[in-house]
């Protein structure tokens, strides 16, 4: 195996782990933001039924009123939305300050810590066995010095 071959397997096992702490930066990001976001709806709390206009793979758009009679339907919909469909009538939470953040009363961000951290876990499993595979290549083809191979010699008694 070529000096760049080699080259390009350390900087390949580099980038794996980096990739890996990126995504564990954003992982870890999405969880603060979720906590921020609680924290802004439990300090200006307001409540109200909302049904759920639509459901999509990315959001859960719903609808509902606030008490001064304007109808609020969040751009980027309900927080922790698992299990509703379209046509529910469900209690939310919402940020009085800021109706357009809401979330399904009762939910909090701690429903996002067994996403987050299986996507972590994952990252980093499949990280480290990328990285040890690549090791394992490049000690099996690392240009071997005189000096290693004086140590693999057999020792003979004399």
């Amino acid at each position: 195996m070529t000096a760049r071959t080699l080259r390009w397997l350390r900087i390949g096992r580099r980038c794996v782990l980096a990739v890996a702490v990126v995504i564990t930066v954003l992982c870890a990001g999405l969880l603060l933001a979720a906590i921020r976001n609680d924290q802004a709806i439990t300090g200006n709390l307001g409540t109200a039924t909302a049904e759920v206009d639509a459901v999509t793979w990315d959001r859960t758009i719903i609808r509902f009123e606030t008490p001064d009679g304007v109808v609020h339907s969040p751009n980027n919909g309900v927080l922790y939305p698992s299990g509703l469909v379209a046509g529910d009538l469900v209690r939310i939470e919402y940020d009085a300050a800021d109706p357009d953040l809401a979330r399904v009363a009762g939910r909090t961000a701690t429903l996002t810590l067994l996403p987050l951290g299986s996507t972590v876990l994952i990252t980093w499993l499949v990280a480290v066995a990328v990285s040890w595979v690549i090791g394992q290549r490049l000690r099996r083809t690392a240009p071997r010095t005189p000096e290693a191979v004086a140590d693999d010699a057999p020792v003979t008694s004399g």
